[in-house]
């Protein structure tokens, strides 16, 4: 299955008519066939008479003129496209066909005739794991008890079609931590959506033990949406106040159909339920918050894990990840600050920083660089695009850990020795371009890399 941001679809079915469009696709093999009544009236023709053969319409013909004689009108397709069905029951184009079919009846509204003619393109082509999840979506929104029932059953079979796919399938432009994410959330997202399946069927049981192996698989929103929606069900409000509140921190606009406003109406009517009032509710939120965060940074890769001095780090340059070691920087004085996307002082304090660059600019055994500490590293292309810094800007990549930096901006000046010369926390200090250039002086004087005092930390 090819890797994707998630596994489970959009309900669009681009270029749907692409195969049954084409002439040359269509039946091509009754084109040349010899039409046997044909020859023999050819033959039984008395002299005198029209003998060129009687021209008789081919499968492939009237499937491109139904399609033709419709034109715009999806009503009209569907109608002409299940006429011909009638009369070739057993056309190789069915799977196309059938395809074509959901598409004109979903544009017609028709959400349980489209999942009918789904299931039949499950029925002949079950290897084809888009539209198996096409029609998981059309009965889950459509179907009857017996309907949900089959989706269950596609849910599980696509479940194990994720399970069985292998390194060896990945695509070549994928490296096995990436191939590996895709996996994850390709499970999760199915175990969420066989859980809103089985709620449907109210077997909440078998729902829970879903979302809870969703979430496990991969945390996300709508998981904890759904582990607190079972919950309140459950009369129990400790857990589903726990899982709102998981919910609320992981939401945000890559979650589709799950928004913060909506699931901070659930968390506030359970947390005033149990507690009688909102006191409290912002505390405990902001708990939940930094738990949260610890679980799913947890799994992340960790950069540069053996490394004890600076010149050990290999950091990557911002945004396109190319190695950018730090061992060619040994005993020169390295300036670094620290930053985000999301953090406004760290705006405010780069023009300054780049001025005190731009002063050294020329100057051997001294660099400077920003560094990101974004969790989220797809903001920062963005970002760079906008601001268009004039200095090099590279990941953080756990130097920000061994410098134990706490909070942004800060900058520090690393001498020849690779200790701290200087550090500056916060923005809003007028002396900051002065002192930082006085010590990045000092430190490119200082042979014997002798530790100045720390720079004021700004409020």
């Amino acid at each position: 299955m090819p890797a994707r941001s998630g596994l489970v679809p959009a309900l669009v079915l681009a270029a749907i008519f692409s195969n049954l469009s084409n002439p040359h696709l269509v039946c091509a093999q009754n084109e040349n066939k010899p039409n046997p009544s044909a020859s023999a009236q050819q033959q039984k023709s008395p002299p005198g008479k029209d003998t060129s053969p009687v021209k008789t319409q081919s499968a492939g013909d009237e499937l491109q003129e139904s399609i033709a004689n419709a034109g715009n009108d999806r009503a009209a397709l569907v109608r002409n496209l299940g006429a011909y069905l009638l009369k070739y029951p057993d056309s190789p184009q069915r799977p196309q066909i059938y395809r074509a079919l959901v598409e004109a009846t979903l544009q017609l509204r028709d959400t349980a005739r489209a999942a009918g003619y789904a299931e039949r393109v499950v029925a002949l082509t079950p290897e084809d794991m888009s539209i198996t999840l096409v029609a998981i979506q059309l009965l889950q929104r459509s179907g009857d008890e017996a309907g949900l029932h089959r989706a269950i059953s596609y849910a599980g079979r696509v479940l194990t079609f994720v399970d069985r796919t292998g390194l060896d399938d990945k695509s070549p432009k994928m490296s096995p931590d990436e191939w590996r994410k895709a996996k994850a959330r390709d499970r999760s997202s199915i175990l969420q959506l066989r859980g809103e399946l089985y709620l449907k069927l109210k077997e909440t049981a078998a729902a829970q033990k879903d979302f809870e192996s969703s979430y496990e698989e991969l945390p996300t929103a709508g998981a904890a949406e759904k582990l607190g929606e079972v919950a309140e069900m459950n009369k129990d409000l400790t857990a589903a106040i726990e899982q709102y509140a998981r919910a609320f921190v992981l939401a945000d606009s890559s979650n589709a159909g799950v928004t913060r406003r909506e699931i901070r109406q659930r968390i506030g009517n359970v947390w005033r339920l149990a507690h009688g009032s909102d006191d409290g509710l912002g505390e405990y939120l902001l708990r939940t918050y930094d738990q949260v965060s610890q679980v799913t940074n947890a799994g992340k890769t960790r950069k540069n894990p053996g490394a004890r001095e600076v010149s050990e780090f290999t950091l990557r340059k911002a945004p396109e990840g190319t190695p950018y070691p730090l061992a060619g920087k040994k005993g020169e004085v390295l300036v670094v600050s620290f930053w985000a996307t999301w953090c406004g002082p760290c705006r405010a304090l780069e023009p300054q920083f780049e001025r005190v660059a731009a002063h050294f600019k020329g100057k051997d055994k001294i660099s400077f660089l920003e560094a990101d500490c974004d969790d989220d590293e797809s903001q920062v292309a963005p970002y760079l695009e906008e601001v268009k810094p004039q200095i090099p800007v590279v990941f953080a990549d756990g130097l920000d850990h061994l410098l134990a930096v706490n909070s942004l901006p800060t900058v520090v000046v690393i001498d020849r020795g690779g200790k701290i010369a200087y550090r500056a926390e916060g923005f809003g200090e007028e002396t900051f371009e002065r002192d930082l250039t006085t010590a990045a002086n000092h430190a490119l004087e200082d042979e014997k890399a002798t530790t100045l005092p720390h720079g004021t930390s700004a409020q």
